[in-house]
């Protein structure tokens, strides 16, 4: 059974998705715009709701819900979306050190996978876990906004700019229901 198939309608989720073998893509502005992009239109257009997140240089962490319709779909059009633009703009930016690197992981995964033809960006699973209480609400969130502490990129959660603890998030989060 697919990830799709496990995140079930009108249910919050504390959700994972990471780029191929790690790869560090979101140290780069000019392709995290495409994901924050991605991410607003997502949520003025089809409903999804972020609660918190986290973007991270090779993974997105969120505490997410859709409004109406299933956060599954939602979820894979944003990640079907996103690898065909940042992959674009890669190949489109040859300034750019390691795309020749990105580029060739990115096209050795396709090769590997039977569901991608061209290019694999994103590992296929979103690891979906149900949130069921307050307290593994708080636990989740918590661990989103501890994770550059944690990764050594700032000293507090706050000074991430990537992400729901700051005050200077691109992306708007929904107070917890």
């Amino acid at each position: 059974m697919s990830e799709f198939l496990k995140i079930e309608d009108g249910k919050a989720y504390f959700i994972t998705f990471t780029v191929i073998n790690w790869l560090d893509i979101f140290l780069k502005e000019g392709y995290t715009n495409i994901l924050i992009d991605s991410i607003k239109y997502c949520q003025q257009n089809k409903g999804l709701e972020v609660y918190a997140y986290c973007i991270m240089p090779s993974h997105v962490h969120m505490i997410a819900a859709a409004k109406d319709g299933s956060l599954g779909s939602i979820l894979r059009d944003m990640k079907k979306h996103t690898s065909k633009q940042i992959v674009k703009a890669i190949e489109e930016n040859n300034s750019d050190s390691k795309r020749e690197l990105f580029l060739n992981q990115f096209y050795t995964a396709a090769k590997n996978s039977n569901r991608h033809k061209k290019h694999c960006f994103w590992q296929e699973a979103n690891y979906p876990v149900e949130l069921y209480s307050d307290k593994f609400i708080i636990q989740k969130e918590t661990y989103i906004h501890m994770n550059p502490v944690k990764a050594g990129i700032v000293s507090k959660p706050e000074y991430y700019r990537l992400s729901s603890a700051s005050d200077e998030s691109p992306i708007k989060i929904l107070p917890w229901k």
